[in-house]
């Protein structure tokens, strides 16, 4: 009944606001990448209100801070918006479409049958939801060392340090990051699914999981899953110290997005420093916590250049 409800508000939407405009434009050619796309954005409009209805009720029941700072909050909103809703996910979109007819049309002319984990695992095949949890798991293996390298390499943590930069930190913060990093992003967590062979359906449902519990761990809020919870599932505890003022660069703990497991695996994982410490980048100037989305994006590539002359 709910897909139903989806399809067809996702159809509703797409016949009286979308074609109409497309038509007047004369962009009818891409009505159908379009479409697509609506689906892309209507999924990032639901994860924004899914994190919503979870954080903000615990950012107001125990807040670590006051919110002294509600320009940078609505910076940070900004992004969201753009992540989730506008620009951004249309470049994803294109740039996925283009890497798997690339690759599907490449692995079609060479004869190869590109192993995935259910071919590896055939028992994944015929459980489905436990190939689901395999998926979700591989693929935060993948976010672990995509987030453990943006610390690793300085051009890379020149474009990381715009996340790093908030000192108001809230769940809105977790999609404060610089045009550049979110597509590296997206190529790889896109790149891996593609990999692993997770089917088309489930990738934005495994998508949206990752995102939610991302919001959480950035929120504003003084909440611990305690002593045994804290190592299962990343708490806003647990990434608060990653980022507290002394995990800056190439220092950082608790890289994990979803599981801690990595972060024990690979001894990066934190659980002893102050529970709640200020955030922030000491290093970075003073553009990246208080300017707006395009400074903070002009400061970003800037420093991005200068890493990669040796000058930064």
């Amino acid at each position: 009944m709910l897909h139903d409800a989806y399809d067809t508000l996702t159809g509703w939407l797409f016949e009286h606001a979308i074609q109409p405009a497309m038509y007047a434009l004369g962009l009818m050619d891409w009505a159908e990448d379009a479409f697509e796309w609506l689906d892309f954005a209507l999924l990032g409009g639901l994860t924004i209100l899914l994190s919503w209805i979870i954080c903000r009720p615990l950012e107001a029941w125990r807040p670590v801070e006051p919110v002294t700072d509600r320009r940078a909050v609505r910076t940070d909103i900004l992004y969201t918006v753009l992540s989730r809703l506008g620009v951004l996910p249309l470049l994803a979109f294109v740039m996925f479409a283009s890497l798997a007819a690339w690759w599907e049309g490449t692995v079609a002319d060479s004869g190869f049958v590109p192993p995935t984990l259910e071919t590896l695992v055939p028992a994944l095949r015929d459980h489905p939801l436990l190939a689901f949890a395999v998926y979700v798991v591989v693929l935060d293996f993948g976010e672990y060392w995509r987030h453990r390298f943006q610390h690793m390499f300085g051009p890379w943590w020149a474009l990381h340090s715009v996340h790093h930069a908030q000192r108001q930190m809230t769940f809105w913060t977790d999609d404060r990051n610089h045009v550049l990093d979110e597509v590296i992003a997206a190529l790889w967590l896109g790149g891996l699914a593609l990999v692993i062979g997770v089917p088309p359906g489930q990738f934005p449902i495994i998508l949206m999981i990752l995102r939610v519990a991302e919001s959480l761990s950035h929120a504003n809020a003084r909440l611990s899953f305690g002593r045994v919870g804290e190592r299962l599932v990343v708490s806003p505890r647990f990434h608060r110290l990653h980022h507290g003022l002394l995990s800056a660069g190439a220092a950082g703990k608790n890289y994990a997005v979803l599981l801690p497991v990595w972060d024990w695996m690979f001894g990066t994982a934190d659980f002893d420093r102050a529970a709640y410490p200020p955030t922030g980048d000491p290093e970075g100037p003073e553009a990246l916590a208080t300017g707006g989305w395009l400074r903070q994006q002009a400061v970003g590539l800037r420093r991005l250049v200068g890493a990669i002359s040796g000058r930064g």
